[in-house]
């Protein structure tokens, strides 16, 4: 069939149906995006001097930009065409694939989507456990260009080494055989390895050994399994994807800083390296009191992350629970939780935080529990308006009649069925207790001034913006880009949990 006969719906609806076509034209624009703000920072017009390692990344992002684009031509081209992608256009992903060794992730995710026909979640999951993995071992690898490092720095890379290969080895048996009804016994130890893997603080290789281990057991009944479907359907969505491999690679390379890096780095004054430009050894150069920004932002994700995902969860946990109960006993119950938490919700969030913090002093715990508390509100109202919904529902007046209590009928029935939507907020909100962390540390009423966090950096970089701007660009552009990735996986989650999108 010919373009010309094709009319302006099927156009679009051939486009739009085909997600390699979707995922090549984003990582195409975002990659010459990169290669622009790449060539804007190659040449310093203060100092006249041309930064040729800046130039040589914006090239390569430059080059890979525009055969990424070339292919999204040729899979137009086919897709008006045939309606399918040709062979010879798949194969052209593993040109794309070298993109990765210039750790361009938007090529390569889309490059590893267009070589497989037919994909699976399984199949995506295992591609991104073996990238943060691989940039993991790439990022932690440039501390060798320092001028020491960690006592226990070969045998964590030696881990992770390790790691790599194990999980390339079941990614080609994923691949292989992933898509069958019915897995094969040795894919438990495939499972097994991923789990044992993922003690490296890799999300991916930790979602694929569960997902493996359900499939396992259902004995291959995996198309109307709940947690298959949710999988399936977020794994579709390449920003979601992104954004969750960006949460991951913080995650994995936060757990292995405690072999591969050297703290000392990150928080001894080093007078002799006082506001170094970034370099091979000081890859995000050195602040005012000579500390290597590099360690610093990567210690600092430790505090971003546990703080922004404990400050969620004790929320989710306190309110999820009030709420629950509220809206399933209703009247007097209901008043009394909901009245009382409406006096707690007139109080602004930062503001209680703030007077929490100078009441009782700044430290991590102090931080944690004043941004839990003014959140606590927020998923109440949610659970209990789900709660309300599901005890409507059919199920619930049918336990009712076979006997069950209360607390059975709310914990085993309602809550399991009401807690998406709390699921959902929690990624999204997590990047505003990321923002808030960040906020209250660069007032001074976070963590600890002496401990690496994301804020206290920015709060000492931001003193230099005019002479030496990389000590407050690199945090800010962390905080950025987590919360980023926080919101990109809460959009799909949405989508993925949204039973009328099926």
């Amino acid at each position: 069939m010919k373009t010309t006969q094709l009319n302006n719906h099927e156009i679009r609806f051939r486009l739009s149906s085909c997600p390699e076509y979707g995922q090549a034209s984003f990582s195409g624009i975002a990659s010459l995006g990169i290669a622009l703000v790449l060539a804007l920072n190659s040449y310093d017009l203060s100092g006249a001097v041309l930064r040729p390692a800046v130039l040589a990344a914006c090239i390569a992002y430059l080059v890979f930009g525009l055969l990424q684009l070339a292919v999204m031509s040729l899979i137009r081209k086919d897709l008006l065409r045939s309606g399918e992608l040709r062979r010879s256009t798949r194969r052209l992903g593993y040109v794309l694939l070298l993109s990765l060794l210039t750790a361009n992730i938007f090529v390569g995710s889309a490059a590893f989507q267009l070589i497989k026909r037919k994909k699976s979640a399984a199949y995506t999951l295992a591609f991104y456990t073996l990238l943060t993995t691989l940039f993991v071992f790439a990022v932690s690898a440039l501390n060798v260009f320092k001028p020491y490092v960690a006592n226990t720095f070969l045998q964590g890379m030696a881990l992770l080494l390790a790691a790599a290969v194990l999980q390339l080895i079941a990614l080609v048996l994923v691949a292989r055989r992933a898509d069958d009804k019915l897995l094969p016994k040795w894919m438990w130890a495939v499972a097994v390895i991923l789990l044992v893997t993922s003690l490296t603080g890799n999300l991916f290789a930790l979602f694929l050994g569960i997902l493996l281990i359900a499939k396992l057991r259902d004995k291959g009944y995996s198309s109307g399994s709940k947690l298959s479907d949710v999988v399936e359907r977020l794994s579709r969505s390449s920003t979601s994807m992104l954004g969750l491999f960006f949460i991951g690679f913080l995650m994995s390379i936060a757990v292995c800083s405690y072999l591969t890096f050297d703290y000392g780095m990150a928080i001894e004054n080093n007078y002799g390296a006082i506001l170094q430009s970034p370099s091979l050894a000081y890859p995000l150069g050195t602040d005012n009191f000579g500390r290597d920004l590099f360690s610093r932002i990567v210690f600092g994700a430790r505090i971003s992350l546990f703080v922004g995902l404990l400050s969620t969860l004790i929320p989710v946990v306190i309110g999820g629970i009030l709420g629950a109960i509220s809206g399933y006993y209703g009247r007097q119950t209901d008043n009394i939780i909901m009245r009382a938490l409406d006096i707690l919700f007139a109080i602004p969030g930062i503001l209680l935080a703030i007077a929490i913090i100078a009441a009782f002093g700044a430290s991590t715990v102090n931080l944690i529990l004043a941004l839990s508390v003014g959140a606590i509100p927020t998923y109440a109202r949610t659970m209990r308006a789900n709660v309300m919904l599901v005890s409507t529902l059919e199920y619930v007046q049918a336990a009712r009649a076979f006997g069950s209590g209360d607390l059975a009928i709310l914990f085993k029935h309602i809550v399991p069925n009401s807690i998406s939507p709390m699921i959902v907020k929690s990624t999204l909100t997590i990047g505003g207790a990321v923002i808030s962390t960040s906020s209250l540390s660069y007032l001074g009423l976070g963590v600890e001034p002496h401990i690496p966090e994301w804020g206290n950096i920015l709060k000492v970089g931001s003193a230099y913006l005019e002479t030496h701007s990389f000590t407050a660009i690199y945090p800010g552009l962390a905080i950025i880009a987590l919360v980023l990735s926080f919101n990109f996986l809460g959009d799909g989650l949405r989508d993925a949990l949204d039973p009328k999108l099926d």
